[in-house]
């Protein structure tokens, strides 16, 4: 072979070489696109699920008693503490009873004197009657003595009364605390003029422990969970008389005692659509003060067939529509459009869309569309501890 016909059989093994190696390549290239892609799913099962509701209220004392004078007087001195703790009939004022004092001693005067003028009268009586029976008296005369006892007698009962408003008047020189609970601000003080039923009150006693608290709740959501009671998609624990309530304060921390649902108002507010809640809570630490801020979650019932399904694995279509992909039994992903009910912890209760036994897609859901064939695996949560331990070591 000539020089010219060793080129022409390099060039043509050369040639040859290439194209067996870009064959090799387009294969490599192609062997992970005609792969089925994998995908992380969760296999959904039922299981009852307890509900609770969330709602906006505020903290009202179980009692409030005003305390106004029921006499007229001067102010002689204030018996208690702003802001302590006083019980039922512990005095609160004490009113100058000087002048109440003397009406007692007047009227218990008054009331003796009724009472002779009424012994008087009544032997009166005793000595005209035999006198006229023999009309050594005349009838005139007996009868107008028995009108005068009876009159004397009819004072005296008028004096008893007279004596036991005077007493009564001396009694309301102690202004007494109607309530046990916690006493509020004073708006006198020792010297001040007070009268009888007046309209700015002296202080207020409000009882804290139980206390109320009241949320609203829509009338819409109301309908909604007596439906849902109704048709069995919601049972009611029927050992308990009353929906038990959990309270969430202002900054965020939970109420460490429970509380129960008193009542539900019969009338819906006609401005917001509304009814008012009103439950009861155990205060004893007087941790909960009236007027405050609360979250309370009541306890609407439990969902016997209750179906959660991961947030990762639901996303909404264009319309708004929660939706999730399904790996179905020939291994091909569906889309399935669901409806919610709420959140559970990270998860939604789903009522319409999926089944027990459907296999969500939660991860790799980037690399499907509905119609390609999958490779399945179950799903394996990675906690955040894990995830800690690993970071330092990935970042060496």
């Amino acid at each position: 072979m000539n020089y010219n016909g060793m080129r022409r059989s390099a060039a043509v093994l050369t040639l040859a070489a290439s194209a067996l190696a870009l064959a090799a390549c387009s294969k490599t290239a192609e062997a992970p696109s005609a792969g089925k892609p994998e995908v992380s799913v969760v296999t959904l099962a039922t299981h009852p699920v307890v509900l609770t509701t969330e709602l906006p209220g505020r903290t009202l004392a179980y009692r409030v008693a005003e305390v106004r004078p029921q006499v007229n007087g001067i102010v002689k001195k204030r018996l208690f503490t702003e802001g302590g703790e006083v019980k039922a009939d512990q005095q609160l004022y004490q009113i100058d009873p000087s002048l109440y004092q003397a009406s007692v001693d007047s009227q218990k005067a008054a009331l003796a004197r009724a009472e002779a003028q009424l012994k008087t009268a009544a032997l009166l009586v005793k000595r005209y009657k035999p006198l006229t029976e023999t009309r050594a008296v005349s009838r005139q005369t007996y009868d107008d003595a028995v009108a005068a006892r009876d009159q004397a007698a009819a004072d005296v009962q008028s004096a008893k009364a007279a004596l036991d408003t005077a007493r009564i008047n001396l009694v309301y020189t102690k202004v007494l605390s109607p309530i046990e609970g916690i006493i509020g601000r004073s708006s006198v003080t020792e010297g001040a003029l007070v009268t009888a039923n007046q309209t700015d009150a002296l202080a207020s006693v409000q009882q804290i422990d139980p206390i109320y608290v009241d949320v609203t709740q829509s009338s819409v959501e109301l309908l909604r969970l007596r439906r849902a009671i109704d048709s069995g998609l919601l049972q009611r624990d029927m050992s308990k008389d009353s929906a038990r309530v959990s309270l969430v304060l202002a900054d965020g921390q939970s109420y460490n005692l429970e509380g129960t649902l008193a009542f539900s108002e019969v009338t819906v507010d006609e401005s917001t659509g509304s009814v008012t809640l009103r439950a009861v809570f155990p205060n004893p630490d007087h941790k909960l003060l009236p007027g405050m801020f609360v979250r309370a979650r009541i306890l609407e019932g439990i969902a016997p067939q209750g179906l959660l399904v991961p947030q990762r694995g639901v996303t909404r279509n264009q319309r708004g529509q929660p939706t999730s992909l399904v790996v179905n039994a020939e291994n091909k992903v569906e889309l399935r459009v669901l409806k919610t009910d709420r959140t559970v912890g990270d998860q939604w209760l789903v009522t319409e869309g999926l089944k027990a036994g459907d296999r969500v897609i939660v991860e790799g859901l980037q690399r499907v569309q509905p119609g390609v064939e999958v490779t399945a695996k179950a799903f394996e949560a990675k906690t955040a501890a894990s995830t800690q331990a690993t970071a330092p070591s990935a970042a060496k």
